[in-house]
């Protein structure tokens, strides 16, 4: 038995002041529901846990103001449930709606799911040294480089890391131009989710801009008139409580049948969420068919490096791409 103290924080300042008094072996819980897995696998070893799930107005929801606002703490399931979401952004709504079971959503917050960790299974084998994993142990090696690597990512990938980013709502909050506002010993910041998630290059390791102590406390979405004609499609082994092989965020500004500006992101094909900006720049100024769509979504893939067994996921990606862009563009403002 590992010795494992808790306390429960009831503001930021206080949240941040115990993780700095707990030192080496300090870890933030929230809804849970990705720690404790990885403990229970032996991924993560905390020794301090400091819990953050009250901290006062951290599950506050505002859709008046000139962007969305949500709290770090609002659940996954109220987001997705929020009317005016649902109505005018259901690219954020489907994508948190196909995420996970609704049991899992019920508990899990839109703060802690930005964090969520790869499910690569090499990463994830709790048996330290069975496989070298540069994510788990740096400098080990990636034994998913020539190994099972049928989920592993096609864009992004480096010599040291080919693990896929496994979120919806990460997807969608990147097409979305999001931004992530943190607080810690230091202060408060805020920076667009683009600069949130890090590629692995050499260093898979860091996975997140993130600094020591800091606290993910609220995400906020511009508004504005392409979330209506939106939508996220996401393709995988089975309908319900399975991560993404392919998906698609896409969200369009129309001038008429031509699209003034596209917003699109693809999940499950690469090592972060992945912003296709090769897609969005065919698209702009183009009216919508079939053809054009397939082309937008071979685009986002020229770069794409596949492995073993992953190079259906070129194709697959291309493809779900497409038929988002298709969907979104069906519908009405």
């Amino acid at each position: 038995m590992r010795s494992l103290s808790y306390i429960r924080a009831k503001t930021v300042r206080e949240a941040t002041e115990a993780f700095a008094a707990a030192g080496e072996g300090a870890c933030y819980i929230s809804g849970g529901t990705t720690l404790y897995d990885l403990m229970k696998l032996g991924v993560e070893r905390p020794h301090h846990l400091i819990d953050i799930a009250s901290l006062e107005g951290a599950d506050r929801i505002d859709t008046g103001g000139d962007v969305l606002f949500f709290g770090a703490g609002a659940l996954m399931a109220d987001v997705a449930e929020d009317e005016v979401v649902r109505r005018d952004y259901p690219v954020l709504a489907e994508s948190l709606s196909k995420a996970a079971s609704q049991q899992l959503r019920n508990m899990a917050t839109v703060g802690g799911n930005l964090l969520q960790r790869t499910r690569c299974p090499y990463f994830r084998n709790g048996t330290i040294g069975a496989y070298p994993c540069n994510k788990r142990e740096p400098g080990s090696g990636c034994a998913a480089i020539g190994g099972l690597d049928r989920t592993q990512a096609v864009l992004g990938v480096s010599d040291a890391c080919t693990a896929v980013s496994p979120g919806d709502w990460p997807v969608a909050l990147t097409a979305m131009d999001a931004r992530i506002q943190l607080q810690g010993p230091t202060g408060e910041r805020t920076i667009p989710i683009a600069e949130f998630y890090l590629l692995p290059g050499k260093t898979p390791h860091f996975e997140f801009a993130i600094m020591p102590g800091e606290i993910v406390t609220g995400i906020s979405v511009p508004k504005t008139e392409a979330g209506r004609r939106s939508t996220y499609l996401k393709v995988r082994d089975r309908e319900s409580y399975a991560f993404a092989l392919a998906s698609a965020a896409v969200a369009l500004a129309m001038d008429g049948d031509h699209v003034r500006r596209a917003h699109i992101a693809l999940g499950g094909v690469a090592t972060r969420p992945w912003r296709a900006r090769e897609a969005e720049s065919l698209l702009n100024g183009r009216a919508i068919d079939a053809e054009i769509a397939l082309a937008a979504g071979r685009a986002a893939f020229a770069d794409a490096r596949a492995g073993k067994h992953n190079a259906f996921k070129i194709e697959l990606g291309a493809r779900t791409l497409a038929d988002a862009i298709m969907t979104a563009g069906r519908k009405m403002q």
